[in-house]
């Protein structure tokens, strides 16, 4: 090996460790530790895959992003949820129902009224004094007589001739 192959393999044995220590702060996997032996002659079948580098016979060293015998997989981080599948770093793609880069926030086609938040897809969780599928019906702890009708936590629209809070009133008429 000439003068220059000697420089170009340690010159890419330099860079593969500098990545090596720049990515050892990152909490996600890494193909191979810092402290491997290059092999510029080295042959990897199947080829190393997402511009990994075949560094010895068979072990590819991941580019950022990637894990696997040849860098085959994609890692998120933080992991896909709710069955989300990684397609490259950072993008998940997500199952009917969710949303999100990480597919974490769930969809409810019909909406969360009055303050409901949704927690899984078309399910909502209500604010107290709320209930439905959409936290649309109000809730009255004493229900609301002679014909009225609840309207929001507690509070009773009622039918004339009634008033009161819950329509037990009787106007009298003169």
């Amino acid at each position: 090996m000439g003068l220059t192959g000697l420089c170009s393999t340690v010159l890419l044995a330099f860079l593969l460790a500098l990545v090596g220590v720049c990515s050892a702060r990152s909490d996600a996997p890494r193909g191979v530790a810092f402290g491997f032996v290059f092999d510029p002659k080295a042959k990897c079948e199947p080829p190393c895959e997402h511009a990994g580098i075949c560094i010895r016979n068979s072990t590819c060293f991941c580019s950022k992003g990637y894990e696997g015998e040849t860098c085959q997989y994609a890692n998120c981080y933080p992991k896909c949820k709710n069955g989300g599948e990684c397609l490259r770093p950072g993008k998940c793609r997500c199952p009917s129902g969710y949303r999100g880069r990480y597919c974490h926030k769930a969809i409810c086609p019909q909406g969360c009224r009055n303050g409901g938040i949704c927690v899984a897809p078309g399910i909502c969780s209500c604010s107290e004094g709320w209930l439905g599928g959409a936290c649309h019906t109000a809730v009255c702890t004493k229900p609301c007589l002679n014909g009225g009708k609840c309207i929001s936590p507690n509070k009773c629209r009622c039918r004339p001739p009634f008033s009161g809070p819950h329509c037990e009133e009787r106007k009298k008429s003169h």
